[in-house]
């Protein structure tokens, strides 16, 4: 069975189109909702629509660390609520790890839903890192439970969790990536921002992260650098989210 854990922080919008996608897998799985205490009606759905909930402090990394407790299932599988997910994606995961007995676990391929010259310049750079191995939560990140817990699991810090949680995976072995069916996510982070300095931010935390600076830091620094980046009416703040980096 898979287990497929999906951390939410206000998702109404973005995670009935998520489950109902998840509802018509064939593959034996089970789902979990691991929220960091939304205030609309993202656990009334998740609850409504069968998933299993947990709940715990906002951060990416705890709260899937939080739903990893819970989960039942040999594989684990990471995704985010804004994720577009494939039609037979759960077979593809199961197919691709009973035909590498000895792959730690991996990612689908990404594409993103924007419009704009930047997402199409971000599906091959996330193409051309992968190829090195690189790559993030965003992309659906799947790894088998008794691997996942050998090399110390999910660790609930503040930023770069699913990098920490991949590095840790290569080393293991060698992963996979499915290219087909690819996995569709959201464009809306980076609305507003300048590419350049989204791809600037990310060199920063990647360089600052390995030279020892905490995620608790870099998750401050993480937000004020997309607070500077986008313009927002003095009255009209931008809710960010003590989640991910990208």
């Amino acid at each position: 069975m898979i287990s497929v854990i999906i951390p939410t922080l206000n998702e109404a919008v973005k995670l009935p189109l998520l489950l109902d996608a998840m509802a018509g897998e064939k593959t034996a799985h089970e789902i979990i909702v691991a929220d960091g205490g939304s205030t609309d009606s993202t656990v009334v759905i998740a609850e409504a629509c069968g998933a299993g909930v947990v709940q715990c402090e906002p951060g990416r990394g705890r709260q899937l660390n939080e739903g990893v407790k819970v989960a039942c299932g040999e594989v684990l599988l990471f995704l985010h609520a804004d994720t577009v997910f494939p039609c037979g994606g759960l077979a593809a995961v199961a197919s691709a790890l009973a035909s590498n007995p000895d792959a730690p676990g991996g990612n689908f391929r990404l594409l993103f839903d924007g419009d704009d010259g930047f997402s199409r310049w971000l599906e091959g750079f996330y193409a051309w890192i992968r190829a090195r191995g690189f790559y993030y939560g965003d992309s659906g990140i799947f790894v088998r439970r008794h691997v996942h817990d050998r090399l110390g699991g999910i660790r609930p810090i503040a930023l770069m969790e699913d990098y920490d949680l991949v590095r840790r995976m290569e080393r293991a072995g060698r992963t996979l990536c499915i290219s087909e069916p690819t996995l569709l996510t959201s464009s809306r982070r980076f609305h507003g921002r300048r590419p350049a300095a989204i791809v600037a931010g990310w060199l920063i935390l990647h360089t600052l992260y390995h030279f020892g600076i905490s995620p608790d830091r870099l998750a401050v620094l993480y937000d004020s650098m997309r607070r500077r980046q986008r313009k927002q009416p003095a009255h009209e703040p931008e809710p960010l989210r003590p989640q991910s980096y990208s």
